[in-house]
């Protein structure tokens, strides 16, 4: 009897170097959820105290231990972008992550919101989703209302879910700042509310006047049909936020999933990273995991380089790493050149010409020579001192021979004027 293989990669051709392995995902996605339900048996099993949170409905005891999110690991070999970007990209699940009814939504908007809650109150938009959309405010009320930090987490917990018209939702992280935008899970995602714009073809023609009159300073809506839509698809997405790294995480399922259902997210969204964002070849592992659980692998690549080219063998290495460390070696002369005063690089010139000069002699010379000018200077500073002193002392003594010679003739003259005042009293 053949073994079975368990290799975790399938090459199919030149085309499609790499594809999943379907019965690997399934495997993965039913070790998972199996796990996940087993260990919250456990701790309910081992907890003594009763949870005042939950109802004495089994039903939406099992809705709320079931809400955990199961999350796929993308592993790249290179960064997957040159910068972070706001704007999370999309991608359609078979399975919708919010298909929930009791979830509550919050929706963004540009001026004026009136124009964006008319057409969710209109009657040709679903009620099963506008009940869901329990709050509408423009971008201009969220920057007046939600200024400090309690009220922007009160926000945050207030409602499941956030989306924003697409054309503002790059501004959005000034508004709402760290709070939302520290962790991922309730960052607002984009939808499309404007209009359609292609030519020759015009939304349909909505009943109510109201939603007909557009200012000039505002913008058009597509039609509550349309709109709903366009919501109800951006519902059924999972949002793939790149950054400049090697890792990132993409929600594709829930607790209360079936494997088949897990399996299907994982290859939807598998299909759009690998695929279009970062290419096969970027790949490097492929794992799948839950809140507090251990990744489960998936997918493992066999090689860690993008292109066979940038694999050097051991002589290539070597000289590479010789090129760099005389690299090296050039930069710190001439940068020791520059601080010895040879500032137009004439040093590192000579040292190419095989000339010498003052980037050839060793730093340990350079600091002697340094060290010995000094203590000339400073030689040179106390000699002047000792100078100056011996001046100044000669210059004092003349002084004071001087002072000396006119204070003996003052004395005669005082014993002169005596002499006659005794002669005219005789």
């Amino acid at each position: 009897m053949a073994s079975k293989s368990t290799a975790l990669t399938t090459k199919v051709g030149s085309e499609s170097p790499y594809r999943l392995d379907k019965s690997q995902t399934l495997r993965a996605s039913s070790a998972l959820l199996k796990h996940i339900k087993t260990e919250a048996q456990k701790k309910e099993i081992g907890s003594k105290t009763k949870n005042l949170l939950l109802s004495d409905n089994s039903s939406e005891n099992a809705l709320y231990t079931d809400v955990e999110p199961i999350w796929l690991i993308l592993t790249t070999k290179k960064f997957m972008t040159d910068q972070k970007r706001l704007k999370p990209r999309k991608v359609l699940l078979p399975h919708s992550l919010h298909a929930s009814p009791n979830i509550s939504i919050c929706l963004i908007t540009p001026e004026p919101q009136s124009q964006f809650k008319d057409a969710i109150a209109h009657p040709s938009f679903p009620t099963t989703l506008s009940k869901r959309i329990t709050k509408v405010i423009s971008i201009k009320k969220l920057g007046a209302k939600y200024r400090s930090f309690e009220s922007r987490r009160q926000l945050r917990d207030s409602y499941d879910l956030f989306l924003a018209d697409d054309r503002i939702v790059t501004y959005l992280a000034k508004f709402l700042g760290k709070t939302f935008y520290n962790t991922t899970a309730k960052r607002p995602i984009p939808v499309s509310l404007e209009a359609s714009k292609s030519k020759g073809r015009k939304n349909a023609a909505l009943p109510s006047t109201k939603l007909h009159k557009e200012p000039s300073d505002t913008k058009s809506i597509a039609a509550p049909p349309l709109l709903a839509k366009e919501i109800e698809r951006t519902l059924s997405t999972a949002q793939i936020n790149l950054s400049p790294s090697t890792t990132t995480a993409v929600r594709v399922g829930l607790a209360s999933y079936t494997p088949e259902q897990l399996a299907a997210n994982i290859e939807a969204a598998i299909a759009s990273l690998a695929g279009t964002l970062v290419g096969w070849k970027n790949v490097r592992a492929v794992h799948v995991k839950g809140p507090n659980t251990m990744a489960l692998p998936i997918w493992l690549a066999e090689e860690l380089w993008v292109d066979e080219r940038m694999v050097l063998s051991y002589e290539e290495a070597a000289d590479a790493k010789a090129m760099a460390a005389q690299k090296g070696k050039r930069k710190r002369r001439l940068t020791e050149g520059k601080e010895g005063g040879d500032s137009d690089g004439e040093g590192m010139k000579r040292t190419v010409d095989n000339e010498s000069g003052p980037a050839d002699e060793p730093k340990d010379k350079k600091v002697k020579k340094l060290k010995e000018d000094l203590s000339q200077e400073m030689k040179e500073r106390r000699e002047k001192l000792r100078q100056q002193k011996r001046e100044a002392r000669d210059r004092v003594e003349e002084n004071d021979v001087t002072m000396g010679g006119f204070s003996e003739e003052k004395s005669k003259v005082k014993k002169s004027r005596r002499e006659i005042a005794a002669m005219l009293a005789s």
